[in-house]
């Protein structure tokens, strides 16, 4: 695992060696066992790479990068792990190529001199690299099928930079740093930036499952490489128990070949479903016992999964390893957080991320995760949300306007005790009155409500802007188009909110603390077994997650199968209205609300105090603010 960066001078200029060390230095925290440069100021285009390394696979100085293969005529600067990479250097040496390390990274950089740009879709893996071919002066850099390593650049007229974050890219280039509108308004309603758009309109997001081409003082536009990445459903015609075995055979393998590293490795294990199947599947195929990690809110229930890791743990016969946070854990932990924020990013649970990060970077250099079991076989309230409001709507219309809807509105609504998350749920579900299964979807992924849209943004000059936000969301979801509506919602998500979201926030707080994450859920064969199933064994009768509870009967203690889904989130509601007040209004002050011109200061008050009152939840748009207007302060 590492960070990388990268100048591109169409101009023909040298390239500026200070500019890739800076860049090294601001994302030392990625790699902080070992960096390098590379330049090729020969030109027509000088060039220059530069990396900074967590030696995983291979830690001996032969990993070190920018790699140079084949005495010196390609250079690579590759940021991931690919786990597949055995084989194909088996078939590469079949072919006449020659090996000199045990490294992935050099398995990447002969893939590319054998197979040119159709390289990348033979990687089973998580990666973001630059390859380089000094002689003919072409290349070409590209992001894995599902975006779980990050990959920025700026292209302009005379140059190209691109890097692992944005603090790297600021090292390198100078551009306008005018903010994007439409993607702040994207940021407002969903609490992330969506890629191809970053926060700065002169900055752009590599997409999952895409490469950039450069040759003769050109950068190609971006263009898709993996059929991964574009989600086609196909469903199969197979019994239950066969679907059952295949997803657990699928997942065993995709752990197994995780596995793969010369440094110590753990699993998270929170308690719920997806991390307890990757823990076990781990604890089978490890010979000594695994080890695993968790952590616990034990002032508020809704927040404390720990005695079900305890459960799983005991069972597998970890050695566990869990933490007890209480509220000024939280507090001493969200500035560094939000301080290493170089963009900003406004889903909190980044917070118990960090924590739990910190907490397993102490004893392993790797861990695994259980992201992406949700968005493949249904984890989350908002799939089982057009069942329930089918069945809300059999209610008759009277006893629903004249009783239930103004109860629901009326009454306090918190994420802390689970009568107020069901009627904030419940609250959200009454948004969707519309037909349209993607509208709904669209509507209940909304961290901006239409009361606190008309509250904070500053007048309907903007609704262009927003407009085209939503619908970039609606024409990206339509691309994943199929008989099975929920299906199609899943793939979106697997293919749009996961890598914007999830796996950034993963990245960003796992990378703070020098932690390798991979995700043994969006292995290939994993994704397609899970995506050739159709929707309605995954969501069933009410129940999320169906396939993977029977799958798993046996193996995972029945406590953890049949449990609700808790979010890994900490208390960041009642947080606001207490221990978070004042850094929060020191931070969202008139001054920096209105250095962005679209947003109501009062307004933002208004949605606050609403809040503090209990009248609305609006904790994930006001921490998604708080981070904004920090970010603002410190850029």
């Amino acid at each position: 695992m590492c960070g990388i960066a990268g100048i591109l001078n169409f101009s023909g200029k040298p390239v500026d060696h200070d500019a890739l060390l800076s860049a090294c230095q601001a994302m030392r925290h990625r790699g902080p066992d070992d960096y390098g440069i590379f330049v090729d100021d020969a030109p027509p285009t000088p060039l220059g790479f530069a990396s900074v390394r967590l030696a995983v696979v291979d830690p001996t100085p032969a990993g070190h990068q920018p790699f140079l293969y084949d005495r010196g005529n390609y250079a690579l600067s590759f940021n991931g792990e690919i786990y597949n990479y055995r084989e194909l250097r088996r078939e590469l040496s079949g072919k006449g190529m020659r090996f000199s390390t045990d490294t992935d990274t050099e398995v990447v950089a002969a893939s590319c001199v054998q197979w040119g740009e159709n390289a990348p879709s033979r990687f089973n893996g998580m990666f973001a690299f630059a390859f380089y071919d000094i002689r003919q002066k072409t290349g070409f850099i590209v992001r894995d099928h599902f975006g779980i390593k990050p990959l920025l650049y700026r292209a302009g007229h005379n140059d190209c930079a691109f890097a692992s974050e944005m603090s790297a890219l600021l090292e390198l280039a100078t551009f306008d740093r005018r903010i994007d509108d439409e993607a702040l308004l994207h940021y407002l309603h969903f609490g992330y930036f969506a890629a191809p758009a970053s926060v700065y309109s002169a900055v752009r997001r590599l997409q999952p499952g895409h490469l950039i081409r450069f040759a003769n003082n050109r950068l190609s536009e971006p263009a898709r490489y993996s059929t991964l990445s574009q989600g086609v459903t196909r469903v199969t015609h197979e019994t239950r128990a066969e679907r059952c075995r295949r997803i657990r055979r699928a997942l065993y393998r995709s752990v197994a070949k995780r596995r793969l590293a010369d440094v110590p490795l753990g699993a998270f294990l929170s308690g719920g479903l997806d991390s307890s199947i990757i823990a076990t599947h781990l604890a089978q195929c490890t010979p000594a016992p695994i080890t695993t990690f968790s952590i616990g809110y034990p002032q508020h229930d809704n927040y404390d999964e720990r005695h079900f890791a305890r459960m799983v743990a005991h069972r597998l016969g970890s050695r566990h390893h869990e933490l007890s946070i209480e509220s000024r854990d939280i507090v001493e932990a969200v500035i560094p957080v939000l301080n290493h924020l170089s963009e900003p990013f406004g889903d909190s649970s980044i917070v118990p991320t960090a924590i739990v990060s910190h907490l397993a970077r102490q004893q392993v250099t790797v861990c695994l995760s259980g992201d992406g079991g949700d968005e493949l076989f249904g984890g989350y309230w908002r799939y089982l949300g057009h069942e329930s409001l089918r069945t809300y709507r059999r209610i008759p219309q009277w006893l629903r306007s004249l009783i239930i809807e103004p109860l629901v509105n009326h009454s306090r609504h918190s994420k802390s005790s689970a009568v107020g998350n069901r009627l904030r749920q419940l609250r959200k579900l009454l948004r969707a009155e519309c037909e349209s299964t993607v509208e709904r979807h669209l509507a209940w992924s909304l961290i901006l409500s239409p009361e606190a849209r008309i509250a904070i943004l500053k007048n309907s000059t903007h609704d262009v802007a927003r407009n085209r936000a939503l619908n970039g969301f609606r024409n990206t979801c339509a691309l994943f188009a199929s008989d099975d509506a929920l299906n199609q919602i899943l793939s979106f998500d697997l293919r749009y909110s996961l890598p914007n979201d999830m796996l950034h926030k993963v990245d960003l707080a796992s990378m703070l603390h020098s932690l390798e994450v991979r995700v043994p859920f969006l292995d290939p064969e994993v994704v397609a077994a899970a995506e050739s199933c159709p929707s309605v064994i995954k969501v069933n009768g009410g129940r999320a997650k169906q396939l993977l509870v029977d799958a798993y009967r046996g193996l995972i203690p029945d406590p953890v199968l049949d449990r609700g889904k808790m979010g890994f989130e900490v208390p960041v509601g009642e947080l606001l209205r207490a221990d978070f007040k004042e850094p929060f209004l020191s931070t969202v002050t008139k001054e920096t609300i209105e250095s962005f011109g679209l947003l109501d200061y009062h307004g933002i008050q208004k949605v606050y105090q609403d809040h503090c009152e209990h009248r609305v939840e609006c904790a994930d748009l006001l921490f998604a603010i708080w981070s904004l207007c920090w970010w603002r302060s410190k850029h």
